[in-house]
């Protein structure tokens, strides 16, 4: 096999998520003969944590009628019809267009879903509410999206477009998240950036976004192409995304000039794997993936190998298992510091938590009565650790920010 076929392997091997979880099970097993640099954990507190999850899914869901953890919850944040005003919108087109717009909505609004920082808020012209972090973050770019902000054609102003995408500009941006010197966010040149390579990039792929100023919602197009029995993979929806996707994020690891998106380097796999010692989380990417489903299953996609995906290695899910005690901080000073993505102690934090979620996921089922195809991990994430780690942060900390500090630059976090 010649070095091209290897790269290749490798390329196609890191996007996989059983990858995500082979990997981040060698970090959490040295976790549990405490060889890890930063991290002791603490089996005990298992079921404690579990049992937290499970009264936060009651609480929220009392019929346990729990959706999918995806962006089209927080466009539904304080009840409000947002979407079924989009839909009023979008009827006059047929079916697949309106799949096409709704895509086009939710892959911009998750590129936009990094940390948006303590101090931001937006509110929301039509209601005068207030929102903040990812609910926030959804609702203004629901209303940019509906503004016709990345379109560029007048007369479709529900899309985002190539064209609309690379000669979007900061100013435009800034304003649409209505950022001054008193309303600052987290990032925003980041987030321009990779709003503006995804324009260029969607050109790169025809077959996924489309020939003429290509759009990311004609993967709703693609998607029927790999489904002649109906049935759609997450896997497929994934691995696809991070085809297409995976030229945008900067500052990457690459293989053949392959950008690998979020996968790092971490030396203690290097007695794993002593040529490409990394280990993937695509947290943006199955976030992404979660929140084109629903969609999809609109279009009449029926969707299979969802247990595939992994949890998200985000700091909401880490933090509830920080806060709870499950991990521990060997130096708690680390608590003080900022921590940029590519920190050992951030990719031991990220890969404990993808293993702890799937453990969770067990006894959360086994205590609800349910099987994994009736309460999937995406609504586990939903019902759910997610809110949990919310809960917890906001009552150790006034600003409910996580327990560690982390360096964003919008495209990870």
């Amino acid at each position: 096999m010649n070095n091209s076929e290897t790269s290749q392997n490798a390329i196609a091997y890191f996007r996989s998520p059983h990858t995500i979880r082979e990997r981040c099970n060698f970090i959490f097993n040295l976790a549990l003969s405490d060889q890890l640099q930063h991290f002791r954990y603490h089996p005990e507190k298992l079921e404690f944590v579990a049992n937290f999850v499970v009264d936060n899914i009651i609480k929220n869901y009392p019929d346990l009628n729990v959706p999918f953890h995806s962006r089209w919850r927080h466009f539904e944040v304080g009840n409000i019809p947002r979407i079924q005003t989009l839909q009023k919108q979008l009827n006059s087109l047929s079916v697949i267009k309106q799949t096409q717009a709704k895509l086009d909505l939710a892959i911009i609004s998750v590129l936009l879903d990094a940390g948006a920082g303590e101090k931001w808020y937006y509110q929301e012209p039509e209601t005068g509410l207030i929102w903040q972090r990812s609910e926030g973050l959804a609702v203004a770019s629901y209303q940019m999206f509906c503004q016709g902000m990345f379109s560029s054609d007048p007369e479709s102003p529900f899309q985002a477009d190539a064209v609309g995408l690379i000669h979007l500009t900061e100013s435009q941006l800034a304003t649409g998240f209505q950022v001054n010197q008193n309303n600052p966010l987290t990032g925003i040149k980041g987030r321009l950036e990779l709003l503006q390579k995804l324009g260029e990039t969607l050109y790169n792929y025809p077959h996924l976004f489309g020939e003429n100023n290509p759009r990311p919602g004609k993967l709703a197009d693609y998607f029927l192409t790999q489904t002649p029995d109906n049935q759609l993979s997450a896997v497929t929806v994934l691995t696809t995304i991070l085809e297409g996707l995976g030229e945008i994020w900067p500052g990457r690891l690459t293989l053949n000039h392959v950008n690998l998106g979020d996968v790092w380097y971490y030396p203690g796999l290097e007695a794993l794997d002593s040529q490409y010692p990394f280990v993937p989380f695509h947290k943006l990417s199955q976030w992404l993936t979660y929140s084109l489903l629903e969609p999809l299953q609109d279009l009449g996609l029926k969707i299979i190998d969802l247990e595939q995906l992994t949890g998200l290695a985000e700091y909401r899910n880490g933090g509830l298992c920080l806060d709870l005690g499950l991990l521990e901080l060997k130096d708690p000073s680390l608590s003080e510091k900022l921590h940029k993505p590519d920190s050992s102690v951030i990719i031991e934090w990220r890969s404990l938590t993808i293993i702890i979620l799937d453990q969770m996921a067990e006894i959360i089922r086994q205590k609800l009565n349910l099987t994994p195809l009736e309460f999937p991990l995406v609504k586990i994430l939903q019902g759910g650790t997610w809110n949990a780690g919310r809960e917890i942060a906001k009552q150790r900390r006034f600003d409910s920010s996580p327990p560690l500090k982390l360096d964003s630059d919008g495209t990870v976090f």
